[in-house]
């Protein structure tokens, strides 16, 4: 007979809860920007070409006369702070003219951070921003330099502290698999950008797009893409480390724009690769909280059924090994997890 004792575990999934207020993008692809780094391709990456500010500033106004419902309101692309400041004003004072009306609830834009000082940001918070993200990348100097960026990893991290110093949140963007990125500087770049504490994070693995200097650095065989297996598995460890505290990760891995997957030469995307991630996030938080005990029966939220086993259950044999199997899990419509362990 049997003497284990059963222990039940409950659990509340790891993620912070997700901002519900809808983004609208605006992608200025290379404006502002000071060089082209070697990864980079903006308008296959947005599916936007280059325009005019005046030819944005009009689309832009005609978009948002037309929303009916609060919005936050985004500039990617480029360098925002790397336009001229008169650009940068024809922008924010429209957004102003709808943050009047009550529509727009939240303003956020993307800079470099070689491209951001203490009173670009006191101007910016005047002006009715509420968030700067950074494109940090790496904060590995080497990696930078292989790269192209222009700057050292202290000024990113620089950058991000005056940001949260200047009253402003902060969003940093991280690209994994850069040239000379191993999983080792990644884990050292996920601990660095969580002392940085910022609200959001996004995540892009590195990809080589036909036609960048990344490109013929892979034809002459001197870069080499991370696998999808294994970007997937670190960007998976490094998103339940960002939910655990707290931080919101709102991007993984690139949209499937029609013209980037036609130049897409090499490297980790897949369509479902959001889902492979919090999948494998899901596993890790499971397999840390169970700590080596086995399960016996298992209720998660309904919402969770296909991340628990992954992309064509690639969770399905680690899973096995934890207790949990198809026949000892249901599904229910709350939100906490129980897990009915031996010890």
């Amino acid at each position: 007979m049997s003497m284990e004792k059963i222990r039940t575990l409950r659990l509340a999934h790891p993620e912070p809860e997700r901002q519900k207020i809808r983004l609208v993008p605006v992608f200025l692809p290379f404006a502002g920007c000071p060089g082209r780094c070697v990864f980079c391709d903006q308008q296959l990456q947005t599916g936007v070409r280059p325009q005019a500010s005046s030819q944005v500033l009009e689309t832009l106004e005609g978009r948002l006369s037309r929303e009916e419902k609060p919005y936050a309101l985004g500039f990617f692309g480029g360098t925002f702070t790397g336009l001229d400041e008169r650009s940068q004003n024809l922008f924010l004072n429209l957004a102003a003219r709808f943050r009047a009306s009550g529509q727009l609830q939240h303003l956020r834009l993307s800079t470099r951070p070689d491209r951001i000082d203490v009173d670009t940001i006191a101007r910016l918070r005047r002006d009715g921003v509420d968030m700067i993200e950074i494109g940090v990348q790496t904060f590995d100097t080497d990696v930078l330099r292989n790269s192209g960026r222009g700057y050292a990893g202290q000024v990113a991290e620089e950058a991000c502290r005056m940001v949260r110093a200047g009253g402003l949140e902060l969003g940093i963007q991280l690209l994994p698999g850069l040239p000379g990125h191993g999983e080792a500087t990644w884990r050292e770049d996920v601990g660095k950008a969580l002392r940085l504490a910022p609200s959001v994070i996004r995540i892009y693995p590195c990809v080589v797009m036909a036609g960048t200097e990344l490109d013929r650095m892979f034809i002459r065989g001197e870069y080499s893409p991370w696998s999808l297996d294994l970007a997937v598995a670190e960007t998976g460890w490094a998103v339940l480390r960002f939910w655990e505290a707290g931080i919101r990760v709102i991007r993984l891995g690139l949209a499937s724009e029609r013209e980037m997957l036609a130049k897409l030469m090499a490297g980790p995307w897949h369509p479902a690769f959001g889902s492979m991630v919090r999948s494998e996030a899901l596993r890790l938080f499971l397999q840390e909280k169970l700590a080596g005990r086995k399960v016996s029966r298992a209720l998660l939220p309904r919402r969770l059924q296909g991340e628990l086993w992954g992309h064509g259950r690639a969770n399905a044999p680690a899973l096995e090994h934890l207790g949990i199997s198809r026949d000892r899990v249901a599904f229910w419509p709350e939100q906490d997890i129980f897990l009915d362990v031996e010890e």
